[in-house]
């Protein structure tokens, strides 16, 4: 299941990665193309900011299809901040694949633990080993894991038990903690890479400067709108990835308590019925 909503997911983003990407160089084409044509008036202006997506001769499918995706206003915003949004792009979706299937394997791993041991621990106290370990066969989650390896070695005594409970402890560990990589990740390159549009933005503006010989605010709006866009999507990927970081994190600590609970009960209850 996980694995069928990560790919779908991957082959939408794609499709929206490359339509912007047209989007983009379709827009590049037409700015060069107006600035070497002669100054058109200013009421000419404002009748092409009227023109709709739609009527727009030079606008492909493929451009359309990224508006209608995720709306005119982002595209635009796409564009407009220059190739620096590509790589934040890259990180956007590679963080939201890891959210889903973050979500999904954290859900799919989480039992209700009183309910589960009042099963386990009346088979335990009547050393009925093999029910136990089918019931933990048949149920999911770490907990259940640990709790079947530890009923696994029961017949070598106590301390064969807690040592195949703390190796499963640690696999299961290592399973609940994929994904916390790309999340830091993207959480510690997106604000960098706005910051590096940021930059890229300022030089911009400060060669358009040197081009004019003057200071005016529209010879500087271009680089300055650059350097904006690119520091706010980096922190609009930013924030969203914390936050979510936050919450998985603690949704494993709460795990790894129900798998310390478990695995006590499970030693406590073999000690008291030897």
């Amino acid at each position: 299941m996980s694995k069928r909503f990560f790919i779908i997911l991957m082959i939408m983003a794609f499709a929206i990665f490359i339509s912007i990407a047209f989007a983009q160089e379709e827009v590049v084409e037409e700015t060069t193309s107006e600035e070497i044509s002669a100054e058109g008036s200013a009421a000419e202006e404002i009748a092409e900011e009227e023109v709709t997506f739609e009527e727009s001769p030079q606008s492909s499918g493929m451009e359309m299809f990224a508006r209608k995706i995720v709306g005119s206003g982002l595209v635009d915003l796409f564009i407009q901040g220059g190739f620096v949004m590509y790589p934040m792009l890259i990180l956007l979706i590679w963080g939201i694949a890891t959210i889903i299937w973050k979500i999904i394997s954290l859900r799919y791993a989480k039992i209700n633990l009183k309910e589960f041991l009042d099963k386990v621990v009346p088979l335990v106290e009547n050393k009925k080993y093999n029910d136990a370990i089918k019931l933990c066969e048949e149920t999911k989650g770490p907990v259940a894991a640990i709790i079947h390896l530890g009923l696994l070695k029961v017949d070598k005594g106590i301390e064969a038990v807690e040592k195949a409970i703390e190796n499963a402890g640690v696999i299961e560990m290592a399973f609940l903690e994929k994904g916390f990589i790309p999340l830091s990740t993207t959480i510690n390159l997106a604000p960098m890479f706005g910051f590096f549009g940021t930059i890229v933005g300022m030089i911009r503006a400060f060669r358009d400067i040197a081009a004019a010989g003057e200071v005016e605010p529209t010879i500087v709006a271009n680089g300055i709108e650059i350097a904006l866009i690119t520091t706010a999507t980096g922190l609009a990927i930013a924030i969203p990835m914390q936050f979510f970081n936050n919450i998985f994190l603690g949704m494993v600590d709460g795990l790894v308590m129900d798998m310390q609970r478990g695995s006590e009960k499970l030693v406590e209850t073999l000690v008291e019925n030897k």
